[in-house]
């Protein structure tokens, strides 16, 4: 123990939707003295998101998202690990699980989350969560870790900690720890639109039947409505070449004037939309340009700092957990989601106080292994779809992309 109350310190290194939901499942846990470090003093990130329904499941089967899901689940995850992490959703403190029912049924904005969280852990009172703004570097981290303390990485993509996880990292192999797979270069654009509209398969076809290079594809799960509004999220694939020649947003008159192959593809779809609805678009488009990138840490945990016997090296002498975005990266919108799960897992584990450390490590490494192979097998279907919908209209094309047997 680390405190002089008797509670373990656990400290949480990025106060983002992942670090904010990791705080708020400790905090009502006695044992633990939560501390929260964020380097941004306000929460202004309005892109729109969804949480997946899965997050809130009371059962296997709504654990699944899909059919081709429920197969991955099944043939990856023990019937007893499945158990636990339903169990655990039991257990959650019904204001927090009010809060993620609430975002799994259709789009918030992001720091509708993030304040909505930071609210709640304001507002427990009698377990104070202990906060600090501040930019963290390696150096405080391992500044602030006394004996028996935890330390939590969730600052995201560009973790803090994920390279600092193997024994005798050096620059050389800066990114040794980080397993990557570029998927492709796309434009993600979003938009309003005035009237309840829904998209399937079907739709995405018909629609881009015209579109001979460039095709507008709703995500999955990403068209959801709010009320009479549609919040429509759609990614069209673009070539590295238009990746760099592009800036990192902007909006609709800008694309139609410097990539107008790539706007006409998006507006020959949004007027097919119009013409079946009689709605119009509120307000502007917004588009980033972004590589749909797959990774994952080799390690999540400093395990391997721990078995080498590296107890003079940094982070060896502590428990240390990634979660997020600093331990895996999925395209198609799945991040979020994955993160909050994982969080979901390290509070289940850390709640059971009787867990040898070395036990703890190993078991949150197969956790994030076996969700990694969840999000692999379901974000290169999902590619591999999408590239056969860009086939569209050329059949050999479309044959060529098929591997029947």
């Amino acid at each position: 123990m680390s405190s002089q109350s008797g509670q373990q310190r656990v400290h949480v290194v990025g106060a983002g939707p992942v670090g904010l939901l990791l705080a708020a499942l400790l905090q009502p846990m006695e044992e633990f003295s939560v501390r929260l470090y964020e380097k941004r003093r306000e929460y202004t990130r309005t892109r729109m998101v969804r949480i997946a329904p899965y997050l809130v499941a009371d059962s296997v089967a709504s654990y699944c998202t899909d059919y081709i899901d429920e197969e991955s689940v099944a043939a990856i995850f023990d019937p007893g690990e499945l158990d636990a992490g339903l169990a655990f959703r039991d257990s959650i403190p019904p204001d927090l699980m009010s809060l993620l029912r609430t975002w799994a049924l259709g789009f918030c904005p992001l720091n509708t989350i993030e304040h909505a969280l930071s609210e709640l852990i304001d507002s427990r009172q009698s377990t104070p969560v202990q906060r600090k703004t501040a930019a963290v570097t390696l150096d405080d981290a391992k500044a602030v870790l006394e004996p028996g303390d935890i330390l939590i990485d969730c600052t995201g993509s560009k973790s803090l900690l994920r390279d600092c996880l193997l024994p005798g990292a050096s620059a050389i192999d800066a990114a040794a720890n980080t397993f990557q797979i570029r998927l492709e270069y796309a434009l993600v654009v979003t938009f309003l639109y005035g009237q309840p509209y829904d998209c399937n398969e079907y739709c995405k076809y018909y629609k881009n039947v015209n579109n001979a290079h460039y095709k507008f594809i709703p995500a999955v799960s990403r068209t959801c409505f709010d009320g009479s509004i549609s919040h429509v999220t759609g990614i069209v694939n673009i070539t590295a070449e238009d990746f760099e020649a592009m800036p990192p947003q902007f909006d609709g008159s800008w694309l139609r004037e410097h990539f107008p192959e790539v706007a006409q593809s998006m507006d020959r779809f949004i007027d097919k939309i119009k013409e079946e609805t009689h709605g119009d678009i509120l307000g502007e488009l917004q588009i980033i340009r972004i590589p749909l990138d797959l990774y994952r840490a080799r390690n999540s945990t400093n395990r391997a700092l721990s078995r080498a016997g590296s107890s003079s090296q940094a982070f060896a002498g502590n428990p240390v957990f990634l979660v997020g975005d600093a331990a895996m990266g999925s395209p198609y919108f799945q991040s979020i989601s994955l993160g909050f799960e994982c969080a979901m897992f390290l509070a289940g584990l850390l709640e059971q106080r009787d867990l040898p450390i070395p036990d703890l490590l190993d078991r949150y490494e197969l956790f994030t292994y076996k969700e990694w192979l969840r999000v692999y097998a379901r974000s290169k279907m999902i590619k591999h779809n999408k590239d056969l919908l860009q086939c569209v209209g050329d059949n050999m094309a479309l044959l060529e992309k098929l591997h029947v047997y």
